[in-house]
């Protein structure tokens, strides 16, 4: 999945896929995670947030079920 660097002190790059509404985060220490069933939308709204690290900590943390990558 092709990530695009963002504008965040936390997180480094940020990827989605449409068709599996699979958003993966990668964070500055090197960790990446899938988020699973985000709608494309939230996606949408994370990459345009004013603070893109306060916009995944209130609406994507804990709210979708995620998967850390090896």
């Amino acid at each position: 999945m092709d990530r695009q660097t963002v504008p965040s002190s936390n997180l480094s790059s940020v990827g989605y896929d449409e068709r599996t509404e699979t958003l993966e985060i990668q964070f500055h220490n090197g960790s990446v995670f899938k988020y699973h069933d985000v709608p494309a939308e939230t996606h949408g709204q994370l990459i345009n947030a004013r603070s893109v690290g306060s916009f995944f900590s209130t609406n994507i943390r804990n709210a979708f079920e995620h998967s850390k990558q090896s």
